[in-house]
């Protein structure tokens, strides 16, 4: 019992969704819950998605002003709901959501931090099902080729650069730290920004439709 309560304790309190995130549900059409995914389906869907695992301890809702920029710029995403906002409790998350939206064929699987390295060990575990993974604030989790990733992280994120062991898709933000991917104030230990977190994410967001782009022209 005592074990539990100081489980319960520690996974309830975690990162909130600040206003700005909130607002998104508000005011964005084409933005849809579905049981612990919500879903964000641009004006004309086409044939690919990218499937997003948040941060541990972060409210989903907290990434939805960086999806919806990708909503906007024609790409389908759909942002999983974690059990106690922890990625490690469902890492293979994605598998269920590809059976749940057969209309895509194309399917990228993107995370934060420890949902970054998540949705990293269900990419190695599943490279024929994925056609690319982009990590923010993460590294490489597993045996998936830095060819096939796409990787985004501050350059006050000092812990994520000393675990890069590859160059290739890196893309380092200039001022960003960590907690800025998503919208959900500071983060303990991480170093303030000398950015916005809206430039912070349009250059995420730019990273990414570049990512995919070059991938499907290929």
């Amino acid at each position: 019992m005592l074990l539990a309560g100081a489980f319960f304790l520690y996974v309830s309190d975690y990162y909130r969704a600040e206003d700005v995130a909130l607002e998104v549900m508000n005011d964005g059409s084409g933005i849809t819950v579905q049981d612990n995914l919500t879903v964000l389906e641009p004006s004309q869907p086409g044939d690919t998605a990218l499937i997003f695992y948040p941060g541990a301890k972060v409210e989903a809702e907290a990434y939805l002003p960086l999806l919806d920029q990708l909503r906007q710029n024609g790409l389908t995403c759909i942002l999983v709901h974690m059990p106690f906002h922890m990625a490690i409790f469902d890492a293979n998350a994605a598998q269920e959501v590809m059976a749940q939206f057969p209309q895509y064929s194309h399917w990228y699987i993107a995370g934060h931090s420890m949902g970054g390295a998540m949705a990293s060990q269900f990419a190695a575990d599943h490279p024929e099902e994925v056609d690319g993974l982009i990590l923010l604030g993460a590294y490489i989790y597993g045996d998936y080729p830095p060819a096939d990733t796409l990787t985004v992280y501050g350059s006050l994120n000092q812990s994520v650069e000393d675990k890069l062991d590859y160059t290739e898709n890196v893309v380092e933000i200039q001022g960003g730290n960590h907690a800025q991917f998503g919208n959900y104030g500071p983060q303990k230990g991480d170093a303030p920004a000398t950015i916005s977190a809206e430039e912070q994410q349009a250059q995420t967001v730019d990273a990414i439709l570049e990512f995919i782009q070059q991938r499907q022209a290929a």
